[in-house]
């Protein structure tokens, strides 16, 4: 075993051989890092023992559980390719992504194969492992012998990840050994990773999430890893105090989930150190520090790039931190130009956005960018003028701070001024009753467009609409035109296998929904009234004597 520096996971996979320290936990079994090497290596010989013509590209339909983590390691070894299968996403759509990654063997377990066994994948029923056949054991038990060294080279392609697709199509991620390599030491230097930690895995292992922010710096500093097999905000405690958990990852709805839960005197008592994360209001931010006695780092991160800000201790509320370098800027798309610094009121919205608000874009990631799976006009999108565009937007402030303002398709142009979603969401989601919220632009019958928000509560028929827009209008951070003129309210909003709010299925239903809509009546007193078929008929009525019917 060595501590320097690997340009390769395969590597720093191998190094770990020896290392009796516990690599890999689960609630009935421990495994050290030795142990997961050799592991890794059975599968890896298998994998070769079953290679065919074509890409190297291994399947996996999965849950948290150990042999996830073994064939993430396999596919490192055998020079292999693993693409993650997100069991969420309907049966066609599954077998849509297998074909079009070209998976050539599919490692999954008995409900994953029901699922499969109607698809035309042009696989032989031979192409698939099962982990809990009881003819699998045999199998890996077959292959193992002292490891060898890994098949490959360090820009050999190891993971191909589909992005959330929240806002579009979901696009497979190419991410190379090197690549994942340089990822997992950048967050050890940038959160604190040390080998005493134990890493609380609950987000899922096909999401860059968990393997770029939690398995791979794990790997680098030999920290322990342990697993759940999905998140569940009820046993999110129990499992942190079992393992005696220092670090996991999140998505902004996964803490909104553990911040539903019933508090008690001793939630602070816990082993956590710290977490890391995305999308999580401020608020939500601040009550997890103060409920669970632990650091949240919120950053910014996609598993196309990485490596955009350097976090700084002195960071206002929402900010992600600075530029992590000169080329990190946010850019007017029209005219190629920096965008001017965001002016910020006293509530922190910024007064200038159509001056301030671009694209946040990164002039040295191009070199970093190793594009998605056979789609060149993604790469495209992409790369551009020699940058890397994010496809996010942003804004630096006039302290040289950068902000998150949303996904590209997250502003809303409401009476000829553009209107931030992200924000509004931060508004809605301060009211103790709303799990999860998203905020999209629907069209307006007249012209434009008009804002729409859904939103998670655990008890829709209860939930007192009245109360809610006096909230609102109480918000003094809420503008007029950012208050929703319709509003959806749902006991389970529709996510990604990560966990983030599925914004594009939402906005293409707009107010035809079995959940209650409501729509704004605010005149004078603030009111939502609940939307009834006649309503529903009258305003698309509308839409048709304005001509604009087209747009539903």
């Amino acid at each position: 075993m060595t501590d320097h520096r690997r340009a390769d996971i395969a590597a720093m996979l191998l190094d770990r051989l020896g290392d009796t320290h516990p690599g890999l936990r689960t609630r009935t079994a421990t495994w050290t890092w030795d142990e997961v090497v050799r592991e890794s290596a059975a599968r890896a010989e298998l994998a070769r023992k079953l290679r065919r013509d074509g890409p190297f590209h291994i399947g996996v339909l999965l849950e948290n559980v150990p042999d996830y983590v073994f064939w993430l390691g396999a596919a490192a070894l055998a020079g292999a390719t693993v693409v993650g299968i997100n069991p969420t996403r309907g049966t066609a759509q599954l077998g849509a992504d297998i074909r079009y990654t070209d998976c050539q063997l599919i490692v999954t377990d008995a409900a994953g194969r029901a699922r499969l066994r109607e698809l035309d994948l042009g696989l032989e029923p031979d192409r698939f492992l099962l982990v809990d056949d009881p003819a699998y054991t045999g199998l890996i038990d077959a292959q193992r012998a002292e490891p060898g060294p890994a098949v490959g080279a360090p820009d050999t392609l190891l993971l191909l990840l589909f992005t959330s697709g929240t806002t579009g199509t979901s696009k497979a991620v190419k991410c190379s050994r090197r690549r994942l390599a340089t990822i997992a030491y950048a967050a050890v230097d940038k959160f604190g990773h040390v080998r005493a930690d134990v890493d609380y895995c609950c987000m899922p292992l096909f999401h860059g999430n968990a393997i770029m922010a939690l398995w791979a710096p794990a790997l680098a500093v030999g920290a322990t890893v342990c697993l759940t097999p999905k998140f569940s905000a009820s046993r999110f405690l129990p499992d942190v105090r079992y393992f005696g958990a220092t670090f996991f990852t999140y998505v902004g709805k996964a803490l909104g989930y553990l911040l539903s839960t019933p508090e008690t005197a001793t939630d602070s008592d816990n082993a956590l150190v710290r977490g890391f994360g995305t999308e999580a209001s401020v608020a939500d931010q601040v009550e997890f520090r103060r409920r669970f006695g632990a650091e949240l780092f919120e950053g910014y991160g996609s598993s196309e790039g990485a490596g955009l800000v350097a976090l700084d201790p002195h960071a206002p509320p929402g900010a992600l931190g600075r530029p992590a370098h000169p080329g990190v800027v946010v850019i007017d798309p029209e005219t190629l130009r920096p965008c001017a610094p965001a002016e910020l009121d006293s509530y922190g919205r910024v007064r200038n956005p159509d001056a301030a608000i671009g694209e946040m874009v990164d002039k040295a990631g191009a070199l970093t960018f190793e594009g998605y799976y056979k789609n060149d006009a993604a790469d495209a999108e992409r790369i551009r003028n020699g940058w890397y565009w994010t496809g996010d937007l942003g804004y630096i402030d006039t302290s040289g701070f950068l902000y998150f303002a949303g996904r590209k398709g997250d502003w809303i142009r409401v009476d000829g001024e553009n209107t931030s979603a992200l924000v509004i969401e931060r508004v809605l989601r301060r009211h103790p009753a709303v799990i999860a919220a998203a905020v999209y632009g629907v069209p307006d019958p007249r012209s434009g467009d008009q804002v729409m928000a859904a939103i998670e509560v655990p008890d829709p028929d209860g939930f007192d609409v009245v109360e809610f827009a006096e909230f609102l209008c109480a918000q003094d951070d809420l503008g007029s035109k950012g208050t929703p003129r319709l509003l959806r309210v749902s006991a389970n909003l529709p996510v990604t296998g990560s966990n983030k709010v599925l914004k594009r299925g939402l906005q293409e239903q707009a107010w035809r929904t079995d959940d209650p809509v409501y729509f704004w009546a605010g005149r004078g007193a603030p009111e939502y009234v609940r939307l009834s078929a006649t309503d529903r008929g009258e305003l698309e009525a509308e839409f048709a004597a304005n001509g604009r019917q087209y747009l539903l």
